[in-house]
């Protein structure tokens, strides 16, 4: 890159080239800013004009940093986040500005977070959440989420976690399950049930033993792909699920499902925040994070 005392970077510039960078093409990019393809690629090739360099390689199929690139992301994302800092205190009432996008599971998000959002938004009027809710695992750098409401094992390279408590697990069915199959009371009785399946993978009942997870294989005549289906597929009487004992609380608490073998529970599922920032994220992204924490460890048994 150039070495000159003259070089003026455009602030919108800088970030217009940090979000292809973290996202890995201008569309994506354009998305993020809520702007358009070409105005972020203009902003592109002025910051690599007033740098006199090539920051990406570009094919018709990929973006890639250039070497200067590389170096230029690190310096860009601790300069935004000065910025944005700086922002934040200027404003008087020390209140958080700017976008934040989150990603959370579906039960969370509606049930924990949406019901305090009025308050998060009160105090910080200048903050502005786009909130994205999905029970399937999303890529926090590539789909350019700040921050992630995460439940289960990590296992993302990469990623600053803080561990906000886990989620005892529950086997649950309905009554009218029950009625047609009988109530199991050994894992030997499970061989005449069937389970609602989730996700990928064979069909199983998990449970613990010896310290150790267990994978029981089961029959399912149903495979969904969301929680909400889950639930739903469960007290229509298709099948025993398998699930956090805070999301069935409520239809266990009404009669509208029953808990089965309690001495053979999946392992607790982690709760988790990440965000992919390193270990000083923008005040924005700090705001967020500290109260999504406040919004979700009542809820979950301590570390």
């Amino acid at each position: 890159m150039r070495n000159d005392d003259a070089v003026a970077i455009d602030l919108e510039d800088l970030r217009a080239f940090l979000a292809v960078a973290e996202l890995g093409g201008f569309t994506r990019a354009a998305e993020r800013l809520r702007s358009s393809k070409a105005r972020v690629s203009t902003r592109v090739g002025a910051l690599e004009a007033e740098l006199g360099t090539r920051l990406f390689t570009r094919t018709t199929r990929a973006v890639h940093l250039t070497p200067d690139g590389e170096t230029l992301v690190v310096r860009a994302r601790r300069v935004l986040r000065e910025v944005d800092d700086l922002a934040s205190l200027v404003q008087g009432a020390g209140g958080a500005r700017g976008l934040v996008r989150v990603d959370a599971p579906v039960m969370f998000a509606r049930e924990r977070l949406i019901p305090q959002l009025p308050e998060l938004l009160a105090a910080h009027p200048q903050l502005e959440l786009v909130l994205h809710t999905s029970d399937r695992r999303v890529d926090v750098v590539r789909d350019g989420y700040d921050c992630v409401l995460r439940i289960g094992t990590l296992g993302d390279s990469g990623l600053v976690a803080r561990r906000l408590g886990t989620l005892p697990m529950v086997n649950v069915a309905s009554p009218a399950y029950l009625l047609r199959h009988g109530t199991p009371r050994t894992l030997e009785a499970l061989a005449s049930h069937v389970v609602v399946h989730y996700g990928g993978g064979a069909p199983c009942f998990d449970y613990v033993e010896g310290g150790r997870n267990v994978e029981h294989p089961m029959r399912a005549t149903l495979t969904v792909d969301g929680v909400d289906a889950y639930y739903a597929a469960a007290i229509a009487g298709l099948g025993i699920i398998q699930v956090p004992r805070l999301g069935a609380r409520a239809a266990l608490a009404e009669g509208r499902l029953v808990e089965l073998l309690p001495e053979h529970v999946p392992p607790s599922l982690p709760v988790s925040i990440v965000h992919a920032q390193g270990r000083s994220p923008p005040r924005r992204v700090r705001v967020v994070m500290a109260w999504i924490a406040q919004c979700v460890t009542p809820h979950v048994d301590p570390v």
